[in-house]
């Protein structure tokens, strides 16, 4: 009898969050057009880090919808020492609720250039497309019946996936939740950043001032894209980021290369020669002690791994090579630390292109880091390769006496940087998440220990001691931090289901 009981009462449970998401669905669709409109009209507002009035434009923008969907407690946490981008918070309590979770996304964006886009896109003039640009997507104009969206359908933007599809999902769930009568029964935090593509430098510090607001049981991200394969998955971690810039440098003035080239010293070869000293040719970091304190995946995260699909094949064909700078397959490597190449700079190519030998040529380095590495840490590691292959190192342009004394000079420049964050797999809100998910999508979503980008997670861990999970919704193919963003809208209409079912769920 009681185990019949409990089969009813599980029964009830699952027809009424069945219930519940078909009426979130229903409402979805039938505000489709309103949503889309407010999509477009805030991916319209410039959301460049730097760009401090159009960022206040941003997050005013976001601060009004909350509180036009019913957000309580709507307000803008500044930094208490300096003008810089705000976070735009919000809450929604339940009396006697046990539990709180805070929803997180960032508003800005990386640097644009609107040159590289495709001809006749502005990233900052959204449009819709019947497919993908790479697949012969033509540009189609709003419906006006609201049926008649596509789920194949892409918006073209800057911010389109990342990260303001994150917002309005979260936005749009709770606003789908409220207009169809339903209440969750957890106390619900919104938690909008404005500086993530700047390096969250002033995170630490807000979160330092507003603690006593952002007590919570666990922190949800929505950021990055779902698994190459299109399974939803849910993310424990996420890789830990940090720069160097390394300039090398050579006379004083350009020379003729045919005049001075065998003679004097070339700082694009020599800049060449350090970069490639730092990497054999099977993608191994050749940096003394660069992986030796890399701490081991768990019993538990290596079956997690082994349960994720290999997609290498697919997506080499997709990027046009045909072999992986490793052995190991992608899921496997973005469980290590990483050195990259970001960009080079010396003198003209193509029509720019002058028989010189440049006076200094320029790398940007990117540190991906994971459990165990310090950010630091790993930086000082780069320095002491760097002189060990006989440059003298400097963080500021050589002076005449030190030309003359140094043979080969490198001028580093440190950037800040974060320190990679994991949570544990068994977390038991992690595990309503998955079912959460579940219920929303019909599949159990991939669980990945580890998201090959970087976010600044740590800092929840170190200021709050509470733990984030990332439940990431943009299509793989996004063009996040390039020409042509993009966000496919089925993974949008399916990020509103998420974390409705998410804001549901838990309890």
């Amino acid at each position: 009898m009681r185990n019949l009981l409990l089969l009813l009462l599980l029964s009830a449970h699952g027809y009424c969050q069945e219930n519940s998401l078909t009426k979130i669905r229903q409402y979805r669709i039938e505000q489709q057009h309103s949503i889309m409109n407010d999509f477009f009209t805030f991916i319209s507002i410039p959301n460049v880090a730097a760009d401090i009035k159009n960022i206040q434009k941003n997050a005013s923008w976001i601060a009004n919808y909350m509180r036009t969907i019913g957000i309580d407690d709507v307000q803008l946490f500044q930094h208490a020492s300096e003008k810089t981008p705000p976070v735009v918070y919000g809450e929604v309590l339940t009396p006697g609720a046990n539990t709180t979770i805070i929803f997180y996304a960032h508003y800005d964006g990386q640097p644009v250039d609107s040159t590289k886009w495709e001809q006749g896109l502005h990233p900052f003039k959204p449009v819709l497309f019947d497919g993908s640009l790479l697949k012969g997507g033509k540009q189609i104009g709003i419906p006006k019946d609201t049926a008649a969206y596509k789920n194949e359908w892409r918006i073209y933007g800057r911010g389109s996936s990342d990260d303001k599809a994150g917002v309005m999902a979260i936005l749009n769930a709770y606003a789908a939740i409220k207009k169809v009568g339903l209440t969750p029964s957890i106390n619900l935090k919104f938690f909008f950043e404005g500086e993530e593509e700047a390096g969250s430098t002033h995170l630490e510090d807000i979160l330092n001032q507003y603690k006593d607001k952002l007590q919570s049981n666990m922190w949800i991200i929505c950021d990055g894209p779902v698994h190459q394969s299109t399974r939803k998955q849910i993310v424990y971690g996420v890789r830990g980021d940090t720069h160097l810039e390394l300039t090398v440098f050579g006379s004083n003035r350009p020379l003729h290369s045919g005049h001075y080239g065998n003679w004097a010293p070339n700082p694009a070869m020599q800049l060449a020669q350090l970069l490639s000293s730092m990497k054999d040719g099977n993608g191994h970091v050749t940096i003394k002690g660069f992986y030796d304190d890399v701490k081991p995946l768990t019993t538990i995260e290596k079956k997690a791994i082994a349960n994720i699909p290999v997609i290498d094949p697919q997506l080499q064909n997709e990027l046009g090579f045909v072999k992986s700078e490793r052995k190991e397959l992608l899921i496997e490597s973005l469980n290590q630390p990483s050195l990259n190449i970001n960009g080079l700079q010396s003198a003209g190519v193509g029509k720019l292109s002058a028989n010189i030998i440049p006076t200094k040529a320029i790398a940007s380095v990117d540190l991906r880091l994971v459990i165990g590495n310090d950010w630091k840490r790993q930086q000082d590691k780069v320095v002491e390769h760097i002189k060990q292959q006989g440059f003298f190192v400097t963080d500021k342009e050589p002076t005449d006496a030190e030309r003359m004394a140094f043979d080969k000079i490198c001028m580093v420049t440190r950037s800040d940087g974060y320190n990679a964050q994991k949570t544990s797999l068994d977390n038991p809100i992690a595990k309503q998440i998955v079912k959460a998910i579940k219920n929303a999508n019909g599949v159990d979503p991939l669980s990945t220990p580890t998201l090959g980008g970087s976010l600044p997670l740590y800092v929840f861990e170190k200021v709050l001691q509470t733990h984030p999970i990332t439940v990431p919704i943009a299509n793989h193919d996004n063009n996040q931090h390039a020409e042509n963003e993009n966000l496919q809208l089925k993974n949008f209409w399916d990020g509103i289901d998420m974390f409705a079912s998410i804001m549901l769920t838990i309890k």
